[in-house]
């Protein structure tokens, strides 16, 4: 089993910009998708952006045009990169791989804390 781990987070200010990566054991890129996840205190986890085997990317509408997800498949990398960040994007960060057989790993996380 594929095992991930997150960095990158940390306290930034409102408008500033952090890069999360997520290191996986295997590679990245035979898995059907690659994706980030953020679950802010008290709320339930929510689908932050998602990259596939074939390259499609997708956000979610809260983040579009500030964030960006990509995979460097010789790293084994999934990368975030969020740009005027907000506070209401202060959460713990997930990173999530999804196999062909529909098989789901999950990082740790790693907290992301926006001050105003």
């Amino acid at each position: 089993q594929v095992q991930l781990v997150e960095s990158g987070g940390g306290l930034v200010q409102a408008g500033g910009s952090l890069r999360l990566s997520c290191a996986a054991s295997g590679s990245v890129a035979t898995m059907r998708r690659m994706s980030w996840y953020r679950q802010a205190r008290g709320q339930e986890r929510e689908l932050v952006a998602t990259i596939t085997s074939g390259n499609m990317i997708d956000y979610a509408d809260s983040v579009k045009g500030r964030f960006t997800i990509s995979r460097d498949n010789a790293k084994n990398t999934v990368d975030l990169q969020m740009n005027s960040l907000k506070p209401e994007d202060t959460a713990v960060y997930y990173c999530y791989a999804q196999t062909y057989y529909y098989t789901s790993m999950w990082g740790q996380g790693t907290q992301v804390t926006v001050s105003s």
